[in-house]
């Protein structure tokens, strides 16, 4: 016996319009950064990573918090930013604390060589990540150290924020 085709109505969907990948959050963010600094100017840069490091963070493994970047022979470094070594790395693992170099343009170095002379000036990771394309970034930005009452306002404010949201909400 063979089957008889049943008559089922023609379904037309419109064309699915192409959603965006959701951005990956970051795999390592500076939150100290903002309270102990007063962040003037913010860059992204590429970082030069070995294989076993960029399987390390791909699990989400950093931490940018002590880290810092400063210049080196007209390069710019990235120092004390640890990525832990990669379980499956065997003999082939990268050391977790070591200098890692930044990739800047020749006139965004030389700017940031010029702001770094000025005392009081420094280079501070903000976060880590992949871009859309899955290259390793870090944003950097160019800060000052913020004094006592300067954090104080701060706290001052985000909680003065925080107490206005409350009272808008009831």
């Amino acid at each position: 016996m063979a089957k008889k085709p049943t008559a089922t109505a023609p379904t037309s969907k419109p064309p699915a319009k192409k959603q965006k990948p959701p951005e990956k959050p970051a795999v390592a963010v500076n939150r100290k950064a903002r309270y102990e600094y007063s962040i003037d100017d913010t860059m992204e840069a590429g970082i030069v990573l070995l294989g076993t490091e960029v399987k390390s963070l791909r699990q989400g493994r950093a931490n940018i918090a002590e880290s810092y970047a400063s210049h080196k022979e007209g390069e710019i470094w990235l120092w004390n930013a640890d990525i832990p070594v990669y379980d499956h790395g065997n003999r082939f693992n990268h050391e977790p604390r070591r200098g890692r170099k930044l990739l800047l343009g020749k006139r965004q170095i030389k700017k940031l060589i010029g702001l770094l002379k000025v005392r009081g000036t420094t280079l501070i990771p903000l976060k880590l990540y992949f871009n859309k394309r899955g290259f390793a970034k870090l944003e950097l930005a160019v800060a000052q150290g913020k004094t006592q009452y300067e954090k104080r306002e701060t706290i001052k404010a985000r909680d003065w924020k925080r107490e206005q949201g409350k009272l808008l909400k009831s």
